[in-house]
């Protein structure tokens, strides 16, 4: 596919004509459905896994590179691929689970997983509960829903690579979120003195840079924390709502109160494609284009239904978006990630800036920990027009370092 939006979809690799495709529909350990592609090529000993709690990865970027360099792929996705309203990342734990309890059935002498962007913390999550003792992992979401961690087969993978990977969905929201909204069921409701697009706080006109004070950019951050944390109170309200009409359907019967019980509470959360540094390139600067993850004019996306999220159930809230309650945070769960690891940083990347690489490297736990840079953004597009795509890049460097340890 080719260049639409902020360099999301990219030209990618022929799948080697000798690969063979095979599809299959898994069965969590709580009873859900999973789906997953493999793709191998002949004398594959090393399957790399490519996983993302929000997307679909069947056709990443990465699959044919990695297969025209003699490793077997396999792309599946969560049970809330591209309908994240009710993503729980520890019941995503549970999906990774099960495709790499299907990969150990299979010939491979190595398992290897492949976090790119969201996948990445997703993966580091999912290193943290495996190497723990079941007694250990955690036994609910951060809204108190149960989730059965501990009875779960949990295979540890052989190695790990990160390749964009941002600091964890809640983690991001915290830098992107607007904390100029002062009404959250009115879309157009702002503080002026937190507007990020308000020429008086610092903004320029598109393409121009930006240019914020320090004084701003340090109240426009502690705002945005507030803002999570105001959200926060909401979500758990609405869970506390939800647990009241349970607790009386349990002692009444009324119907009426099991309706409650089951109706939805969604959160709709407006303005979420406000980090400065989108308009700003003096901020943790590297060699990123204007613009956000979503286009060219986050003075506009801001504003528009497209952005991350936009609606969700106030459990999901808690336990993937708020930075504030989340579990899956890269930095908190990087050091229980010990086996072999790559972390491979895009020069121009818009969501994974240049300390948050630093912080996230020195975090990892393993005692083999490789970081290489290449030219690219976020989603693995060029760096400029006629370069070197960041994919075919990272893939250069990824099949080297699995030939020296997995090969």
């Amino acid at each position: 596919m080719t260049g639409l939006g902020a360099g999301r979809y990219i030209e990618a690799a022929q799948v080697p004509s000798s690969t063979v495709t095979s599809v299959h529909e898994l069965s969590t350990a709580d009873g859900a459905k999973v789906t997953g592609v493999l793709r191998s090529v002949p004398g594959a000993r090393t399957v790399v896994s490519l996983m993302h709690p929000r997307q679909d990865l069947t056709h990443h970027v990465l699959v044919p590179e990695l297969l025209a360099r003699g490793f077997a792929v396999w792309t599946q996705g969560t049970r809330s691929v591209n309908n994240d309203i009710s993503l729980l990342h520890e019941q995503a734990l549970l999906d990774a689970a099960a495709g790499q309890v299907f990969l150990c059935d299979r010939t491979f002498e190595h398992r290897v997983t492949l976090g790119h962007s969201g996948g990445g913390t997703l993966y580091a999550f999912y290193h943290q509960q495996a190497g723990s003792e079941p007694k250990s992992r955690l036994s609910c979401t951060p809204s108190g829903r149960p989730v059965d961690l501990a009875a779960a087969d949990m295979p540890l993978p052989d190695g790990a690579i990160f390749m964009a990977p941002h600091p964890g969905q809640g983690a991001l929201l915290l830098r992107l979120i607007d904390p100029s909204v002062v009404d959250e069921s009115d879309p157009m409701s702002v503080d002026p003195v937190l507007d990020p697009f308000d020429p008086a706080n610092g903004f320029a006109e598109p393409p121009n840079s930006s240019s914020y004070s320090e004084e701003f950019v340090q109240r426009y951050r502690r705002a945005q924390q507030d803002r999570v944390a105001r959200l926060d109170d909401i979500a758990r309200s609405r869970v506390a709502e939800a647990s009241d009409a349970r607790r009386r359907f349990g002692s009444s019967g009324d119907p009426a109160d099991r309706r409650n019980a089951l109706a939805p509470r969604i959160l709709t959360v407006y303005r979420t494609d406000a980090d400065l540094r989108f308009t700003d390139l003096s901020l943790s600067p590297n060699a990123r284009p204007y613009g956000s993850l979503f286009g060219r004019r986050p003075d506009l996306t801001n504003y528009g239904l497209v952005g991350f999220a936009r609606f969700a159930s106030p459990d999901a809230w808690l336990s993937t978006w708020s930075g504030l309650t989340t579990n899956a945070d890269f930095v908190r769960c990087a050091p229980a990630v010990e086996v072999p690891s790559l972390f491979v940083e895009l020069t121009g990347d818009q969501a994974c800036f240049p300390e948050d690489v630093s912080r996230m490297c020195d975090a990892l736990g393993s005692s083999d920990k490789t970081r290489v840079a290449v030219e690219g953004t976020h989603f693995g597009g060029p760096i400029a027009d006629g370069a070197p795509t960041g994919a075919a890049l990272a893939a250069a460097e990824i099949g080297e370092w699995l030939s020296e340890r997995f090969r």
